[in-house]
């Protein structure tokens, strides 16, 4: 088992987490945590400390999923927004009711290669490398997912601040306008 003095009972989801790991001992599901300078283990698995994470910044896991479904429709593998303010948005390397699913912050990884084994090795901003059990297109499909749902949830927040500026009228109605006058048409 890792070092003692790394085991956390609970851990919450911050700026500084880079991945979420799942470490199996003895039949037991943890989560190993990397966080930009620190490595802690959890008696929990990956998908609970997502799921709190979520909690914490105010909706549930099935809300985010079902947000990321309404803003990409993406409803496989899909990122989750966990807190948009801060820029953690996560990308699951499998699904993520699977135990052997791997966590990672979008906002972290600065690149990635193919590696060994239809591997991907994923560099963090902090320089730190892991191969990661995923192929190299697949984790450039999840890159490109999150990457598109950050963008998606961005422009909407830049919509609703350009309306604000807008006389006072219904909602709808300047809504209305704005997507004449641009011509936005809205995704089937």
């Amino acid at each position: 088992m890792l070092k003692e003095s790394l085991l956390m009972e609970e851990y919450e989801i911050n700026p500084y987490t880079m991945m979420i790991k799942p470490y199996i001992e003895d039949d037991k599901v943890y989560s190993e945590i990397f966080e930009l300078e620190d490595k802690f283990l959890v008696p929990e698995k990956p998908l609970d400390i997502v799921k709190r994470g979520c909690e914490y910044f105010g909706s549930s896991f099935n809300g985010r999923r079902d947000g990321t479904k309404t803003l990409i429709m993406v409803t496989h593998k899909a990122p989750i927004i966990i807190d948009p303010y801060t820029s953690i948005y996560f990308i699951p390397t499998t699904s993520p009711t699977r135990p052997e699913c791997i966590w990672l912050s979008h906002d972290h990884i600065a690149s990635h290669q193919k590696g060994r084994n239809n591997n991907t090795i994923v560099q963090f901003r902090n320089y730190q490398c892991f191969e990661i059990p995923i192929s190299f297109s697949s984790f450039e499909n999840q890159l490109s997912r999150t990457a598109q749902l950050r963008i998606s949830f961005q422009q909407n927040i830049e919509r609703m601040e350009m309306y604000s500026s807008f006389p006072p009228r219904s909602f709808h109605t300047r809504a209305a306008e704005f997507k004449k006058t641009y011509r936005i048409k809205r995704k089937k």
